[in-house]
């Protein structure tokens, strides 16, 4: 089994824990400390303009092209949010909680939480 080190990338750059610093974690989602370098240095680039012109959607101001080269790395994302979120309930299971409690918490029936969640092996 893989070590969670090596599954764990930055939830916006996709780099692995590895290859950066310090990840850090929140509900499904990581980010690296070069992520947050970036968001900060962004946000600073705000607080000076402070600019009142409205923000278009990132993908306004990107080609077509952009945004196709763009949907692997969402497609990413999702795919390492689902993955940890199958190990949260994978654990919730270990505690024996229903799965008519898990569905009620994702807000879906308990054997739409089952069919999705249960365990192939």
């Amino acid at each position: 089994m893989p070590d969670w080190k090596d599954k764990v990338r930055c939830s916006f750059c996709h780099k692995k824990s590895s290859d950066v610093s310090k990840v850090i974690a929140g509900p499904g989602v990581h980010i690296c400390d070069e992520c947050i370098n970036l968001c900060n240095e962004i946000l600073e680039g705000e607080r000076l303009a402070a600019s009142t012109e409205p923000r278009l959607p990132m993908w306004e101001s990107m080609s077509e092209e952009q945004i196709l080269d763009h949907l692997p790395k969402i497609a990413a994302v999702q795919a390492q949010v689902d993955d940890n979120l199958r190990d949260w309930v994978a654990h919730l299971r270990t505690r024996d909680v229903s799965w008519e409690r898990i569905g009620a918490s994702l807000g879906m029936t308990r054997q739409s939480a089952w069919e999705r969640f249960r365990s192939e092996t």
